[in-house]
């Protein structure tokens, strides 16, 4: 209507439509935050702390297993070259004459490359040779070791010189007097001079003690090694002193070895004499498995081995003239050999089982 006054809107809420939008900003902003994954909780069910480092120190271990396998792959490759090494320079000083040999025929390169090592199968995992006393050998110089002998064939001696090689903190060799027999044979002759070996007589004793070398003799001979088994460790008659006056020229000490275990290796229960003057040999050998078991009788029993070798008996004191007197010849044999019969009976008395020891 004319001349009326307009009418004026008051709102009731001021910047609604402003105060709804910021609310639902804010809204939105909390979800948000409630949604995110560093403020929620751990869902049921989840891994423990003691479970997730269980599964490191795996994964740990896993990566030390792997590392030490390429560590072996790496290393063996280096061992064989090694070893191809090693015997390119042996073949390389057999065919260039490379290689020391004594007047006796000892070729020490072929004896440490080849005999040594074969007779440390049986050494090691056949006979376990256990080995007390070798401070008793001179570190240098001559010496004559006195054993006893049996066993039909010389294992003995063998062990012996394996023995003080390995053992000794010098790894002396041990030059063993052996009967003429074996230097007689073809091939085993001649191995045995390459070995270091030789006849067993007064000269070459002598003159490999003369010589400063650790000398072995085995005074039984043959009725050690064919003596029948009933009479086990019972030691003959020691010759006639002849390794004595040896050791007393050359001024060289006397040790006295005592050997447990040979004698069980072939238990000889009869000897065939008949056959063995027919086949040139001292005896021939009836065991509980040779000749009935054929080759396989050959094998020798794995007896357990003691080696002792006892305290030196000097022979520098004595005269010159010494050697040539058969009284004190006769009365050093004889204690050489009472001091071996009782170290034996003691290595016997100690012993439990003649195969475990």
């Amino acid at each position: 209507m004319a001349g009326e006054p307009k009418a004026k809107v008051i709102p009731l809420h001021k910047n609604s439509s402003r105060a709804a939008a910021q609310r639902r900003s804010a809204a939105r902003a909390e979800g948000a935050r409630r949604r995110h994954p560093s403020v929620l909780s751990d869902p049921p069910g989840g891994a423990s702390a003691e479970q997730i480092a269980a599964v490191i120190h795996e994964i740990d271990e896993h990566r030390g297993v792997v590392a030490g396998a390429a560590a072996t792959s790496e290393q063996t490759p280096n061992e064989l070259a090694k070893h191809i090494a090693v015997v390119a320079e042996f073949i390389r000083k057999r065919m260039t004459g490379d290689y020391p040999v004594d007047e006796f025929g000892f070729d020490s390169h072929l004896n440490n490359a080849i005999f040594l090592p074969l007779l440390r199968v049986f050494f090691k995992s056949w006979f376990r040779v256990e080995v007390s006393g070798i401070e008793n050998l001179p570190i240098s110089g001559a010496a004559l070791v006195v054993a006893n002998h049996a066993g039909v064939l010389p294992f003995d001696g063998l062990m012996a010189s394996v023995a003080v090689h390995d053992h000794h903190p010098t790894h002396r060799d041990l030059r063993l007097l052996a009967a003429d027999l074996v230097f007689d044979l073809p091939v085993l002759g001649h191995a045995a001079r390459k070995a270091g070996h030789t006849m067993a007589c007064t000269g070459d004793a002598h003159r490999l003690l003369a010589a400063g070398e650790l000398t072995a003799v085995f005074p039984e001979g043959y009725k050690g090694l064919g003596k029948h088994f009933k009479d086990r460790y019972k030691l003959q008659r020691f010759g006639r002193g002849g390794f004595v006056s040896a050791a007393l020229r050359a001024k060289a000490p006397i040790v006295p070895c005592s050997i447990v275990g040979s004698e069980e290796i072939y238990p000889m229960i009869a000897d065939v004499k008949l056959l063995a003057r027919l086949l040139g040999l001292p005896y021939f050998p009836i065991t509980p498995f040779f000749p009935l078991a054929g080759p396989a009788g050959m094998v020798p029993l794995p007896s357990k081995w003691h080696i002792q070798f006892g305290e030196p008996i000097e022979t520098a004191g004595y005269a010159e003239s010494a050697a040539e007197d058969p009284m004190v010849t006769f009365e050093l044999t004889d204690h050489v050999r009472e001091t071996i019969q009782q170290t034996l009976y003691q290595l016997l008395a100690n012993r439990r089982n003649t195969f475990f020891g």
